[in-house]
């Protein structure tokens, strides 16, 4: 059978909340911002733009921000040396006046982290964040809503998948390995009818 790289990076992608402290090279960053742009969209109206931080001294700043692994809080906090290398603030322009965008940013999303997984990048897509103090921090336009921020960086972790076993919650093993339950297939998969 042949390989399948994305169906291959759909089963082995994870979040990630640890990075190696190596750069991701612009070239990649914008890599995966075309990837976003070439997501499918309601109408094709393309609501969606993306700010790019790559700057050491403005992801240290970016970071204070985010909030963190809500299950794990505070074991799942990158700590110094852990810190992402990169975001990207995922950006909806007012104007576009789209009634998808929550359709357009998902799909956007998952293939940027789809694009970033082949590259070996890890991200972990957050929403508990503080808008205001990053609308300051990068000077934001007000017809821009920012949406969510991406965090990216080389994984310096491996968490698993286990078997859903009466709870959704991730947790972390006494090795520092994260686990993270899903459903059976015979739990949401149905056949011609329910």
């Amino acid at each position: 059978m042949p390989e399948n790289p994305v169906y291959n990076s759909i089963i082995e992608r994870r979040t990630i909340r640890k990075f190696l402290q190596k750069p991701v090279p612009k070239k990649t960053l914008s890599k995966l911002i075309n990837a976003a742009r070439l997501a499918p969209s309601g109408g094709n109206r393309q609501p969606l733009d993306y700010m790019v931080i790559d700057d050491a001294a403005l992801c240290v700043e970016l970071f204070k921000y985010v909030r963190w692994a809500g299950y794990i809080t505070p074991k799942g906090i990158p700590k110094s040396g852990e810190m992402p290398t990169a975001y990207i603030i995922v950006l909806e322009d007012k104007p576009v006046k789209s009634t998808t965008v929550a359709y357009d940013v998902g799909a956007a999303v998952q293939n940027i982290m789809l694009a970033a997984w082949e590259e070996g990048i890890g991200c972990c897509w957050q929403g508990a964040i503080d808008r205001d103090k990053i609308r300051e921090l990068f000077r934001i336009p007000m017809d821009f809503v920012i949406d969510s921020v991406i965090s990216l960086g080389y994984k310096a972790e491996a968490p698993v998948v286990e078997e859903y076993k009466g709870s959704i919650k991730y947790w972390l093993d006494e090795a520092g390995v994260i686990h993270v339950p899903k459903l059976k297939m015979e739990e949401v998969l149905r056949w011609n009818k329910f």
